[in-house]
């Protein structure tokens, strides 16, 4: 099995306690379409090798497998603050939602994406951390905004939180339709900013800038890794390029956050 694969991180936020990364594809055992670290037990990849794969970004944070904490996403705007690791028969996650949050010390939140972007969250003086999943549909719902009233209700103060949005789809490589485009406005007229116009009504979504948005104005901190993954296939998983290219499935990319124990 390989050693610990590649993770980014962001410059601005390296706290000693918290760890977390946003995983690329590399350092893996998965073969063919979900070469190599595919975290997704929703592909159909096989189910020993999503397995190896987590036990191997959990390891290269300093966490055993046992100690993750995922979930079955469903884009949607349920959060779940948790003590321990949600169920997780041999078939894959159970829990239904797109955001954990845990103010527990050795638990590694998971979530997984594939052009979606994936959010992490910490509150480093008060001990409280998320993870959550943010499709357009998520984003637009309000999934960020049930993260950080969890996370106040575990004692997070607004004002002391950092947010990293990690590597997704960026807006040159997003064509949507309009419908996409009059959902977003009607939670957010201001959301104009993130379309740009690619006629035959047709819009560039700048999905990033629009969960900066939404962070904004809750006041929170927050920065971004610039990372396309529909342009970086050597990188990145992405389920809209293998839509393009015809391909059967794709893998899921890996982003996890844990206060350590030590």
């Amino acid at each position: 099995m390989p050693k610990h694969p590649p993770y980014l991180t962001h410059e601005s936020f390296r706290p000693k306690a918290i760890r977390y990364g946003f995983f690329t594809r590399k350092g893996g055992v998965s073969q063919g379409l979900y070469s190599s670290l595919n975290g997704g037990y929703g592909s159909d990849d096989d189910a020993e090798s999503v397995r190896q794969n987590r036990q191997l970004a959990a390891n290269a944070l300093g966490f055993d497998s046992s100690q993750i904490a995922a979930l079955h996403q469903i884009h949607s705007i349920k959060a779940h603050s948790i003590t321990a690791p949600p169920r997780q028969p041999p078939e894959g996650d159970t829990l239904e939602g797109d955001a954990l949050i845990t103010k527990t010390t050795g638990l590694a939140l998971m979530v997984i994406t594939a052009d979606c972007a994936p959010i992490i969250f910490a509150d480093n003086e008060a001990g409280v951390i998320a993870a959550a999943h943010a499709g357009w549909r998520g984003a637009v719902g309000g999934i960020i905004e049930s993260t950080l009233d969890a996370m106040t209700q575990l004692g997070a103060n607004p004002q002391n939180i950092t947010a990293i949005i990690g590597p997704a789809i960026q807006q040159p490589s997003y064509q949507v339709g309009a419908e996409l485009r009059t959902e977003a406005l009607k939670a957010d007229a201001g959301a104009e900013t993130c379309f740009i116009n690619d006629n035959n009504k047709k819009y560039l979504f700048d999905l990033t800038g629009y969960v900066a948005r939404r962070l904004t104005r809750k006041a929170i901190k927050h920065f971004a890794l610039p990372h396309d993954t529909y342009t970086d296939a050597e990188n990145f998983f992405s389920h809209r390029r293998r839509t393009h290219q015809g391909e059967a499935d794709s893998g899921r990319l890996m982003t996890l956050i844990g206060i350590s124990e030590s």
